[in-house]
């Protein structure tokens, strides 16, 4: 058992009763547990449930892209059982009906806590604010313009201030949006291939932005799948003046570079784009001295018949709820960081992000506690694996890191995932 939380590392069992754990220690067994069922975990690692703060369900409006039922399974085959999903399905998560039915259909199927994100200005148009009130009454952790930037700094600086008085954190991906109409980091490999770039400036000048808003209104603000070198210092000095701001960092950008563009791989087509080596090395640095929080999926399935396109024009995005834990173990490997220190950045850390606003789940998610709630990851630590698009569960099949030669054998196998004390996935 291994709780970055508590620092617990040991031999254990795990007792579980009505959604809760009852009791950890030695040998339970026969010390009056009478269990309905005992999962034998020798060999494995258990953790607590990992929380991912990016994943797009596609549901409602983008169905043929994915479906609650496919993305909650490759959720619980990763081993993740809290997430957090953006505001900007079809319609706009703008209206308290719309996040109450999204979030009722996510307990019906049992596999996956749903924490949405409210748009923070209707219909994401950046010029009228939601009613941010109404929207956390039905169930919003937070609000988001998403991947659209608010144009007007006048409604941005509006929008944290009516977050601050309601104690609302903000969640915000820093991209200028008239530096970062590109398909490609800017850089060499963006030059050779002919594709238009977005410059490290279009972070920047929009880091700056929110930082100095921040700075004014004292509104809390996470900041959204970091990708620059230069991003990552300056959350670092943001958070060193004691601003109320938090970050995190993709499966993506984590590990991979503009050269893996290689010939026009629309796989490698995201957003953020992928940057240079010195950025991808900034991320990795920042993430393991705690300057960034936590480490996400990035989760957004795409069609195939709009990822097999020329790379300019193909849909950004990749799946990677299923890859989560692997590619942060690879990264501690990488690292030379200890399994807790590795396993913190996707669920002690995440928790950390949310904050109160998970309610009652706020003493124990991301924990392994008495009396917490039984989300639990069990996972084969020796375990090593090949994406196999194929294979995976999530509606959407395009993925960076299943392309040939990539060489990237993933550590770490999930073989279960309970989520409140019920198996909600089970390969071993």
């Amino acid at each position: 058992m291994v709780d970055p939380a508590s620092g617990r590392d040991e031999v254990a069992d795990v007792a579980i009763a009505a959604d809760r754990i009852v009791r950890i220690g030695p040998g339970l067994a026969g010390r009056g547990f009478d269990a309905e069922r005992i999962i034998d975990a020798t060999g494995l690692v258990v953790v607590p449930g990992l929380v991912d703060l990016a994943a797009r369900l596609r549901e409602p409006g983008h169905e043929h892209e994915g479906m609650l039922e496919s993305e909650l399974a490759a959720a619980a085959a990763g081993g993740v059982t809290s997430l957090v999903c953006p505001p900007d399905t079809d319609p706009v998560l703008d209206e308290p009906g719309l996040v109450e039915m999204l979030k009722f259909r996510a307990r019906k199927l049992s596999r996956c806590r749903v924490f949405p994100l409210g748009a923070l200005t209707r219909g994401l148009e950046g010029a009228v604010l939601t009613e941010m009130a109404e929207l956390t009454a039905a169930g919003c952790i937070g609000f988001s313009q998403a991947d659209v930037a608010v144009r007007d700094t006048n409604v941005l600086m509006r929008a944290l201030q009516y977050a601050a008085t309601f104690g609302c954190t903000v969640w915000l991906r820093p991209q200028d949006p008239w530096l970062g109409g590109g398909v490609a980091a800017s850089g060499a490999v963006a030059t050779r291939l002919g594709l238009s770039g977005v410059p490290v400036q279009a972070e920047t000048i929009a880091l700056h932005q929110i930082i100095e808003l921040v700075r004014a209104t004292n509104a809390r603000v996470h900041l959204a799948r970091l990708s620059s070198a230069a991003g990552v210092a300056l959350v670092r000095a943001a958070k060193a003046a004691g601003l109320p701001v938090t970050a995190d960092v993709s499966i993506n950008s984590l590990h991979l570079t503009d050269v893996d563009i290689g010939y026009f791989n629309a796989d490698m087509r995201l957003t953020p784009p992928l940057r240079q080596g010195a950025d991808r090395d900034a991320l990795r640095a920042g993430l393991a001295d705690g300057t960034l929080d936590a480490l996400v999926s990035d989760h957004n399935p795409v069609a195939d018949d709009m990822k097999n396109l020329p790379f300019g024009e193909a849909e950004p995005g990749a799946t990677g709820l299923e890859l989560l834990l692997s590619l942060a173990l690879r990264w501690g490997r990488d690292s030379g960081l200890e399994l807790a220190r590795t396993l913190g950045c996707v669920t002690q850390g995440p928790v950390r992000v949310l904050g109160e606003s998970i309610g009652s789940l706020a003493g124990s998610a991301g924990r392994l506690v008495e009396g917490g709630v039984a989300d639990l990851c069990l996972f084969d630590p020796g375990a090593e694996w090949a994406v196999a698009p194929e294979r995976l569960r999530s509606q959407g099949r395009h993925t960076p890191f299943s392309f040939a030669g990539s060489g990237m054998a993933l550590p770490g196998r999930v073989c279960a995932t309970l989520v409140a004390g019920t198996i909600a996935h089970e390969s071993r």
